[in-house]
C-alpha cells in the first residue's frame, strides 16, 4: 500500500522522537533535580516557563521558533554567524522545536519522581561517606528509575504526535522534515483516506500501548513500594 518514499515519515519521524527523547532527558534531569529542590525565587518563574508548552497553542509556539530561528531572530542570526544557515525548514530545526514543545513531559515526571524520595536518602548516604554526586548517582537514579521511564515513554509519544510546531517550523517537505503528522494530513487533503486511516490508526495503537504501559508500570511500583 505504501512506497519506501511514503514510509520515510515514519522513519524520520522515529529519528526526530529518539533524539528529542535522549536529549531532553540529559537536560531535563539536572533541571527537575532543581526545580525539585530549590528555594531560589527563580523557581516559579522557571517552572512556569518550562510548563508553558502545556497551555500555549502548537500554532503560537510554532510560529514564535519560526521567527527565533528565522534571518531576522537571535537564533537565525547566531546560526548563519557560525556559518550553520538557517535551521527553519531543516531536521536540525524540527529537533530544536520538538525539544521545546516536549519540554514539560520529561521535566515533570522527573521533578515528581525527585520530590517523592525525600532527603532521608541522602542523608543517609552522606553518613556513610558518600559525596553528593556520589549519591546521586548511586541513590537517587536508582530510586528515581520509574520516574524516568515515564519522561522518556511521554517524551516519545508527545513528539510523535506533534503536528502544528513541526509544521510551522519544518513545512512539510518530503525526505527533509515530512513527519507522520503531517503525511496524514497530506493524505487526508488528498482525498487518499484510506492511507490516512493506516498511519491515524496507527497512531492511536501507539499511544493506547503507551498509556496503557505508563498505567502498568504506576500500578508496579505501588505495590513494590513500602
Amino acid at each position: 500500500m505504501f512506497t519506501a518514499e511514503e514510509l520515510l515519515p515514519i522513519k524520520l519521524t522515529l529519528e526526530l522522537a529518539l533524539i528529542t527523547t535522549v536529549f531532553l532527558l540529559l537536560v531535563a534531569t539536572p533541571l527537575a533535580w532543581w526545580l525539585s529542590h530549590t528555594k531560589s525565587k527563580w523557581r516559579a518563574p522557571i517552572s512556569s516557563i518550562v510548563t508553558l508548552p502545556l497551555v500555549l497553542p502548537p500554532s503560537v509556539l510554532g510560529f514564535y521558533l519560526l521567527v527565533a530561528m528565522g534571518p531576522s531572530g537571535p537564533l537565525g542570526k547566531l546560526t548563519e554567524a557560525l556559518g550553520i544557515g538557517l535551521l527553519t525548514f531543516t531536521f536540525p530545526g524540527l529537533v530544536i522545536g520538538s525539544i521545546v514543545y516536549s519540554m514539560p513531559f520529561a521535566v515533570q515526571p522527573l521533578q515528581a519522581a525527585f520530590e517523592s524520595i525525600g532527603k532521608r536518602p541522602l542523608e543517609v548516604a552522606a553518613t556513610l561517606g558518600a559525596k553528593p554526586l556520589d549519591a546521586f548517582f548511586n541513590v537517587v537514579l536508582p530510586l528515581a528509575k520509574p520516574g524516568f521511564v515515564t519522561a522518556a515513554l511521554l517524551t516519545f509519544a508527545h513528539t510523535i504526535g506533534e503536528f502544528g510546531v513541526v509544521l510551522m517550523i519544518g513545512g512539510n517537505v518530503p525526505g527533509k522534515t515530512q513527519v507522520v503528522s503531517t503525511e496524514i494530513y497530506c493524505y487526508v487533503e488528498a482525498m487518499e483516506y484510506g492511507k490516512a486511516h493506516w498511519l491515524a490508526g496507527g497512531m492511536v495503537v501507539f499511544s493506547f500501548f503507551v498509556l496503557l504501559g505508563l498505567t502498568l508500570l504506576n500500578r508496579h511500583n505501588e505495590r513494590v513500594m513500602p
